[in-house]
């Protein structure tokens, strides 16, 4: 009866688990299916000279970015994007623990902090090109100047909010100031600075779209521009699609990221759910 049982039973658990396999990859790749259909039916519809169809785009995407522009545009402008994603981490994430421990520290630029983040940091582009000319290190500039304050602000505000229990407790532990800061404010914090830093990452790429439309000879940004003022129109598409593309690696590589940094995070909430 017990091997009876077992060849059964678990022919039924294989099933279950390929079948939920399945339900996942449809559900990921339904949409994206079902809009590539209606792209190529509104391509039959709209002009052809301004929405091209599905493989029209393709073939301009393997023609205009498999090849020599995938070095001299492409891996330029991912280098110059992670540099100031990480740069923009490690500032954002240092300045914000001290302003968030130093309380006068934060009273005394928060104005100040409130007045630069209102600026929109496209409308730095002109000055920094004058400060530091039409070079790499200003668009990484740039894209940090875009990119640092959801780190920042996030990080100021976690540290803020560190349980003033925990905090006290770690004192009469006799713990060092630097210790605290390690294993107490610094994890406190990190359910907000991960989603600061997810807020970063996506306006690190907007930032270096921007940075390489004006006063650029290369880069994502810069053929972009070119194909549209050029009418390539397809190839402008494609361009397009490349930063889609671009945005689902950077969303996959924080998931991960994500996942092993707030392990004990997420641990407790599914704790909490069950």
């Amino acid at each position: 009866m017990t091997l009876y049982t077992s060849t059964v039973v678990r022919p039924r658990r294989r099933s279950r688990v390929w079948t939920k396999i399945g339900e996942n990859i449809a559900f990921a790749l339904g949409l994206p299916i079902l809009l590539l259909v209606l792209w190529g039916v509104w391509s039959t519809i709209s002009p052809a000279q301004f929405f091209p169809g599905p493989l029209t785009i393709l073939e301009a995407f393997v023609d205009t970015w498999v090849g020599p522009a995938f070095v001299t545009d492409v891996l330029p402008s991912l280098g110059r994007l992670a540099l100031a994603i990480v740069l923009s981490i490690v500032i954002g994430i240092a300045a914000g623990t001290i302003i968030g421990l130093v309380r006068w520290l934060r009273d005394l630029l928060e104005p100040l902090l409130e007045f630069f983040r209102a600026i929109p940091p496209p409308v730095l582009i002109p000055v920094v090109t004058l400060l530091m000319g039409i070079t790499d290190s200003m668009k990484v500039v740039v894209i940090i100047a875009g990119a640092i304050w959801p780190v920042l602000l996030n990080t100021i505000e976690g540290v803020r909010a560190t349980d003033s229990v925990m905090t006290e407790t770690a004192r009469s532990f006799a713990l060092t100031r630097a210790e605290r800061i390690r294993y107490l404010v610094v994890p406190a914090a990190s359910p907000r600075i991960m989603a600061g830093v997810r807020q970063s990452m996506s306006v690190a790429l907007i930032m270096m779209v921007i940075s390489e439309m004006f006063n650029s000879s290369s880069g994502l940004g810069y053929r972009i521009v070119y194909f549209q003022r050029n009418y390539l129109i397809a190839e402008m598409w494609s361009g397009i699609v490349l930063l889609g593309l671009i945005g689902i690696l950077l969303a996959v590589i924080f998931s991960v990221t994500e996942r092993r940094v707030l392990r004990w995070y997420h641990g407790i909430k599914e704790v909490e759910r069950a």
